[in-house]
């Protein structure tokens, strides 16, 4: 086995990313799925087993060791009321949006045990928003790859292009984060 290989790499990088919940690297399985780096079948399996457990886990932390993560949460009152908005307002489909929200994809799970939701049925809908999270992001990069491609042959004859496309994505997540957590 060759362990300086994105094959060997690759699949670890999307089980520990994937833990963590990080659309990015399934954007990347996607992407090198589309270059016949790695197996599509495969990298998105990964992902999808990985992406569970990473909720299950933030759950079972929540529900069953509250004293020792609290610390951690204070200074993240806003987002957990965000959390914890999302989860009253949407119920066990905030287990579904909660995928695609960089900032509360960690509090969501986190307030729903807090809120003594029943493990059985957070795994039972959390093993479905997996399917479809990692489906909808690994998927779509796969298909658009090309298009991806190309565009990163742009930011290579055209370095300056890059920090800018970085800083309008990031100031667009602040500003939607800041909007979501304002009072009205």
């Amino acid at each position: 086995m060759d362990f300086s290989s994105l094959e060997t790499w690759g699949y670890l990088a999307i089980a520990f990313f994937s833990f963590g919940g990080s659309l990015f690297i399934v954007a990347a399985a996607g992407v090198f799925s589309f270059m016949e780096k790695m197996d599509l079948t495969i990298a998105l399996t990964v992902a999808m087993v990985s992406n569970f457990l990473g909720d299950m886990f933030l759950f079972y932390l929540g529900k069953y060791q509250k004293k020792e993560i609290r610390p951690y949460f204070a200074k993240h009152k806003r987002k957990i009321a965000l959390a914890t908005l999302i989860m009253r307002k949407y119920g066990v489909a905030a287990i579904f949006i909660q995928k695609f929200l960089y900032g509360v994809k960690t509090l969501v799970p986190l307030s729903m045990a807090l809120s003594k939701y029943d493990f059985k049925k957070f795994g039972f809908y959390n093993f479905f928003a997996s399917i479809i999270f990692v489906l909808a992001i690994g998927l779509s990069a796969y298909y658009s790859s090309e298009a991806m491609i190309a565009f990163f042959g742009v930011i290579e004859e055209k370095p300056w292009i890059a920090p800018l496309v970085l800083f309008i994505i990031l100031g667009s997540v602040w500003f939607g984060m800041e909007k979501l957590t304002k009072k009205s």
